[in-house]
């Protein structure tokens, strides 16, 4: 099977017709351009993360000189580790994770999410197309993990470009530009994580009207027992986790909300659905997230020898995923799986990972994206996509750069 570039424009435009011959050509395949075999069915992508034998072991990016601060945040973070560290990790941050974060912020996320969407909304009805990416995709999820880890209001405004620069790196080739914008941006991001850090241990909390703390400062306090500080997380594993907590937070829900209105709006009859039964909006989410998946591709390496469905990995190299490919999946998914239906169900996809490095955020990225979809119905309910929207250049975060609505006749 020829192995598809993924910098080519019409491949990024629409990669599923690529993806659906993959997975009839079989389950995994080498990719010489990616460096890396990718898994395509569900049940290979579904293997891939769940098998013990495969893990996230990390590799510092080269040059590793010139990228201190992107491997020191990657180093630590929870996302990049294995193990018993990875288990410890984890435990700490989902026993501060556990201690109500997501309802507490439940009515700001309505909020915040409503006064974005009455913004696009005003612009639109002066009669003039408004971004949906620029005003409501990028902005909330931003104010949301900002609002989460208690970042004061007068230092969110580089948040959302830090973000961007250092996921750039993900992709296959970023390039001599963007290895030093992302090791900048780590740099700064992690300059301005560890002043709060220390502002939380001199007394300075964030708290919202009910008294209750940020989660910066239940990072810092967590422990698993009472044993002593050596349980706790030290400084740079929680300035790795809020980095963490920013990006995948950010990048995920900019996505799916671009991705997901843009669906939407090209398959009027399931925007029609909601706006007949608003219920739907949970499933809407999943579905979303499905179709059209924010991250196409996850890697992992071989701690021993492993075989995924016939095709052995050695200990030592990598494996990849192609979510998007085992989004649409007819063996799991049905004839229909090309269809978009806001009523899914079950709808067992793997846009938020599995096994053991399942996503903690994922009730959060749900939440903010479920509270777009409804301010949009109520607001916007003949919303509609002006002229062409502009696609990000990625592969591995599949997302808009603009995406314009203006009145329509959707109804």
């Amino acid at each position: 099977m020829h192995a598809f570039d993924p910098a080519d424009p019409g491949f990024l435009a629409d990669p599923y017709p690529t993806y659906a011959a993959l997975r009839a050509a079989g389950p995994v395949h080498d990719h010489p351009g990616l460096g890396v075999p990718v898994a395509v069915t569900h049940a290979a992508c579904s293997a891939v993360l769940r098998d013990r034998g495969l893990g996230r072991i990390w590799s510092d990016a080269e040059p590793a000189a010139e990228l201190a601060a992107f491997n020191l945040l990657h180093r630590n973070s929870l996302l990049e580790r294995e193990g018993e560290p990875h288990t410890r990790l984890r435990r700490l941050v989902a026993s501060a994770f556990a201690r109500g974060h997501t309802e507490r912020l439940a009515p700001l996320v309505r909020a915040r999410a409503g006064a974005l969407v009455d913004d696009l909304v005003a612009r639109v009805r002066d009669g003039a197309p408004a971004d949906l990416v620029e005003l409501v995709a990028a902005p909330l999820p931003v104010a949301v993990i900002a609002d989460l880890l208690g970042v004061p209001e007068d230092r969110r405004a580089p948040l959302r470009d830090w973000s961007d620069a250092i996921v750039r790196m993900y992709e296959p080739d970023p390039g001599d530009d963007g290895r030093r914008a992302a090791e900048q941006a780590a740099a700064d991001f992690t300059a301005l994580l560890r002043e709060l850090v220390e502002e939380r241990r001199s007394g300075r909390i964030a708290t919202d009207p009910a008294g209750r703390r940020d989660l910066l400062a239940d990072l810092l306090a967590v422990r698993d027992d009472e044993t002593g500080e050596r349980t706790r997380l030290d400084e740079d594993e929680l300035v790795g986790t809020a980095v963490l907590l920013l990006m995948a937070g950010h990048e995920a829900t900019v996505n799916v909300v671009g991705n997901g209105v843009h669906a939407l709006l090209r398959h009027p009859d399931q925007w029609r659905r909601l706006l007949d039964d608003p219920g739907l909006v949970g499933t809407a989410v999943e579905e979303l997230i499905r179709f059209d998946a924010p991250l196409q591709l996850f890697e992992r390496t071989a701690v021993v020898d492993t075989t995924i469905a016939g095709h052995v990995v050695p200990a030592g190299t990598r494996i990849a995923t192609l979510l998007g490919a085992a989004g649409r999946d007819p063996s799991v998914f049905g004839d229909d799986a090309d269809r978009l239906d806001v009523g899914r169900s079950p709808n067992p996809h793997l846009g938020f990972g599995a096994g053991v490095h399942y996503c903690l955020g994922a009730p959060l990225a749900r939440l903010e994206i479920a509270e777009v979809l409804r301010a949009l119905l109520e607001r916007l309910p003949d919303a509609a996509v002006d002229g062409e929207p502009v696609r990000r250049p990625r592969f591995v975060m599949r997302g808009w750069a603009e995406l314009r609505l203006t009145p329509g006749s959707t109804r």
